[in-house]
Parts: structure tokens; C-alpha cells; sequence
């Protein structure tokens, strides 16, 4: 329910919405926070302090500083002081953020409370760098108790002042809301505590790698909330990132257990929520450190279940590559249709029941490339490799989608796999074939589906993500590839065959 400061502010916040600047401020990553979930992120801060400094960057209209200084005036143990710093660089927000410092302020006099609101209307990514550097020179270092953030959602473009002010003191992330929270968190106190809200997409993959483990190893993760429905939480903004809000704090002890949650939406009334061990969200000795999010009792099971298959990809004589062929830039090599001098060039619009079915009669992708002494980089040697579509459509159930390159069925001495694929491989020829068909009817399996899911909430399928899976025995994925003969079995055929190697190797 929202009452207090921020009553009026969802008031501003749909307007804002609604108005002439939303693509702009979609352009520049802003999604403004409904007011229910600033409410939820304010009350997940756990430790008391007589004088509170709070740190809200890429404030917004100030919606969560506001929550945040609602809660703390509610439990008004033993407060004798709020100080907030706000930064904000879209001069549209400035007014409507001066006027939510003021009803700050109001409220605290009116509880007895010393009050501090202040503005700084400038970017926080220099701001924060300067302030987080060590060095001769750095400008003297600010330290806050709780920082409240919903930071802008942007890749960060590679040859910007960002990037090279990033680089320079630091920090290496590929979009603006790692580069606000690791900011930030530099600049909370020992024991100081950190609410966020932002894409899952940090959990996995390499682009995230540094900070995540930055992040984890300055700061002890207490709870992660997530969002089942990937629109509902910002509905009015479009974002279609899956979002989870999580609660940490700089330099604990890590705890025996995390607290996991999640709701389908903003409406907190009906959350679900679980205590794990936290070697359940980073495994031991993952020098990635994915972070998995498990999420009921079956995602428990999935994660046991994961251990009885734990060999690693290396130890199977396997390798996961992406495509090499970017079509784009062998524009001039690709062909419609298979000539003679040219090769298959393989799409995700060619799986079919498990298979790759070449060449495809739709017309929409070339089916082949040119062979010859500039593109033969591009391509393998003929013979049985396991595909994956690295992006998964909205009509499959599955993330992971697994197909058979099969050399029988196509008569062809050398193939080019597209960019959109990844492929598994041993040293960059084929495989065996009843190791590659049962490699595919596990890759395909709701197993594999359900713990791929518990660290990746988006669609993308990259090589790293398959590198960190674990994998039966070759000798199990041999004995499952001889239930392969023509297509790979139906959903509930794959999982049963799945379920019966399982207990076999109990």
C-alpha cells in the first residue's frame, strides 16, 4: 500500500510515463520505479544507524530515496539523522527530485529527525570514479550506510569517455547498471548495506565475469527477488529484461544460507520465498561465479539431480564454439542455393526434429558459401557435431535447443556453421556419432532445460554457459545416443530415457 512521501509520486511516475520524453528516456536507459517496489527494496535494508547516509544514484524523480527515507522514519530506532545524496543528470527530473527532497525534509522535521538532502546534478559514473580512485590525486572518498538504486540499463559503447573513464579506474563492465551498482558499492561503509534493482543478465555469461566476482567478494548477498513475469514489474516502460532486486552488504562474513524470493509482479502481497545454502547460488570453486536462483523444491531437486552428471566438458574431449560465419561480413560469399565451389552453410532455420534438415526450401537464409582460400577459416571438416541456438524463440519451451549435424545425411566436405549457432566439437572436427546423439537427447532434456534456467534469465544461449554445464560420462552419453535413430525422440521419450540412465547410474 503507498502512503507516506511517496504517495504522491506514481502520480508523477505514470505521467512521466506517458509523456512526449519516454523514448528518450528509453534511449537512455531510465525506467522510473513503480512506487510498490521501491516500498519492497526500502524495507530490505536490516541494520539500524543514529546517523544515515543514503546514496541514491540515477535518482530519477526520487521515488527511491523517498521509500528509503519512509522506512527509516517508520522505525525511528535510534535515528537521530538522514543525509541523502541524489544524482541525477537529466535536467527533466531536477525539479520533480527538488520537490521529493523537500517532502523528505518536511517528514523528518516532523518526526525529530536532523535532515541533509542533497543534489548533484551530474554524471555518476565520473562522480563515481573520482570518488572511488585511489590515488594521489582522488578527490576525497564519501562513504554511505545504505545505497537504494534502480541505475540506467545501457551497453556501454566502447569507444565512449564512460568506457575509458571505466577502464581507467578500474572498473570493467559492458553496461551502465554494473557500472552503478559496483560504483556504489565501493563507497558504502564496512557493514553498510545495498538494495538494487536490475537485469538478471549479471547472473551468467563472460560479459558480466569481473563483476560478479568483484561484487561477491566485496559484498555478502542476503536475499535476490525475482520477477517471474519478464514485463509485468515495469509494464508501463517496456522493458523486457527479466529483473531481480537483490540486498547485500560490504564486508560480512559470508552466511550459511541466502535468502531467495520471487513474485510474478510488483504485487508483494503474494511472494514465495525460501532459504538456501548459499553454496546453492555460487557453487564452490566456480571461478565464474554464475549466481543460480533456486527458487522451490524442484529447482532444489534440479540442482541435486545436476550432481550425479558432473563431468566437465573438457574431460568428455569436447569443446562448444560459436559459429564462425557472420553473415553480414561474407555477404559477398553466401548463396541462396547450393552451386557448384560452394558448401553448406548451416542456420537455426534448418533444425528440424532434432536434425539438421539442409537445404531449407523457405528462401528466407542462403543456404550456402562459397569455398575457397579467404573463407575457409569459416569452415569444419565434415562430420557428426551438436548445434545450439545460441537465441531461443518465444514458441520454444526450451531455452537450450540442441540439433545433429549429420555428414551422412549431407553429402559435403567441409561446413560452415553461422554466428547464431554454437557447436560442440572434439579439437575442431567431429564427434562419434552415438556421443553426438546422445549429447543432443541430453542438451534437449527438461533437466538440462530447468538447471540452464537457474542461472540465465534470458533467452541468449552463449558458449561460456555451455562450457560451465555439467555432462553425463561419455560412456552414459554413448549409451543414451543408441536410442537415437532417425530423429531425436519426443519431449516425455527424451526425459524418460533421461530418467532411466539417471537411476542406472545411482
Amino acid at each position: 500500500m503507498v502512503t507516506g512521501i511517496i504517495s504522491e509520486l506514481d502520480h508523477i511516475r505514470r505521467r512521466l510515463s506517458r509523456n512526449s520524453q519516454r523514448c528518450e528516456r528509453s534511449r537512455i536507459g531510465q525506467f522510473l520505479t513503480p512506487t510498490a517496489i521501491a516500498q519492497f527494496m526500502a524495507d530490505l535494508f536490516e541494520r539500524d544507524f543514529e546517523e544515515v547516509r543514503i546514496l541514491d544514484a540515477g535518482a530519477g524523480a526520487g521515488v527511491l530515496l523517498a521509500a528509503g527515507v519512509e522506512a527509516f522514519i517508520s522505525k525511528k530506532q535510534l535515528l537521530r539523522s538522514i543525509e541523502v545524496v541524489a544524482y541525477e543528470n537529466d535536467e527533466l527530473m531536477l525539479p520533480y527530485l527538488e520537490d521529493t527532497i523537500g517532502r523528505c525534509e518536511a517528514a523528518c522535521i516532523k518526526a525529530g529527525i536532523a535532515f541533509n538532502g542533497k543534489i548533484r546534478a551530474k554524471d555518476f559514473v565520473a562522480a563515481g570514479v573520482a570518488l572511488t580512485e585511489k590515488g594521489l590525486f582522488s578527490e576525497r572518498a564519501e562513504r554511505f550506510t545504505h545505497v537504494i538504486l534502480n541505475p540506467p540499463y545501457k551497453k556501454i559503447n566502447g569507444q565512449s569517455e564512460t568506457r575509458k573513464l571505466l577502464d581507467a579506474g578500474g572498473t570493467e563492465v559492458s553496461n551502465l547498471y554494473a557500472a552503478f551498482v559496483w560504483l556504489a558499492a565501493k563507497m558504502l561503509e564496512s557493514g553498510g548495506e545495498l538494495v538494487a534493482i536490475t537485469p538478471r543478465s549479471f547472473c551468467n555469461g563472460p560479459y558480466f565475469r569481473r563483476f560478479r566476482i568483484a561484487l561477491l567478494d566485496m559484498m555478502t548477498m542476503r536475499r535476490i527477488h525475482v520477477f517471474e513475469s519478464r514485463k509485468k514489474a515495469f509494464g508501463e516502460d517496456d522493458v523486457l529484461q527479466e529483473n531481480v532486486i537483490f540486498h547485500a552488504a560490504r564486508g560480512i562474513n559470508k552466511p550459511l544460507h541466502v535468502t531467495i524470493s520471487s513474485s510474478e509482479d510488483s504485487d508483494f502481497r503474494k511472494v514465495n520465498v525460501r532459504r538456501v545454502p548459499y553454496e546453492y547460488m555460487v557453487l564452490p570453486g566456480d571461478s565464474d561465479a554464475f549466481i543460480h536462483l533456486v527458487l522451490s523444491d524442484d529447482d532444489e531437486d534440479v540442482m541435486n539431480r545436476m550432481r550425479r552428471f558432473g563431468t566437465p566438458l573438457g574431460e568428455l574431449g569436447m569443446e562448444v564454439s560459436t559459429g564462425r560465419v557472420v553473415d553480414f561480413r561474407a555477404r559477398e560469399h553466401l548463396r541462396p542455393q547450393p552451386e557448384e565451389g560452394t558448401v553448406p552453410l548451416v542456420y537455426p532455420c534448418h533444425f528440424e526434429d532434432g536434425f539438421i534438415r539442409w537445404p531449407a526450401e523457405s528462401g528466407k537464409k542462403p543456404n550456402a558459401i562459397v569455398s575457397s582460400e579467404r573463407t575457409r577459416d569459416l569452415m569444419v571438416t565434415a562430420g557428426h557435431y551438436v548445434l545450439t541456438k545460441r537465441f531461443s524463440s518465444k514458441e520454444e519451451r526450451r531455452r537450450v535447443v540442441a540439433a545433429i549435424y549429420d555428414p551422412q545425411r549431407i553429402q559435403a566436405p567441409l561446413v560452415g556453421f553461422e554466428n547464431h549457432l554454437n557447436y560442440f566439437h572434439a579439437g575442431g572436427k567431429g564427434l562419434p556419432s552415438n556421443l553426438a546423439k546422445g549429447l543432443a537427447v541430453y542438451l534437449n532434456s527438461t533437466l538440462f532445460d530447468r538447471y540452464f534456467r537457474l542461472f540465465s534469465g534470458h533467452t541468449q544461449v552463449n558458449a561460456t554457459d555451455l562450457r560451465k554445464m555439467r555432462y553425463p560420462t561419455r560412456e552414459l552419453l554413448v549409451r543414451i545416443g543408441m536410442h537415437v535413430k532417425n530423429r531425436i525422440p519426443d519431449q516425455e521419450t527424451v526425459d524418460a530415457i533421461l530418467e532411466k540412465i539417471y537411476k542406472s547410474n545411482g
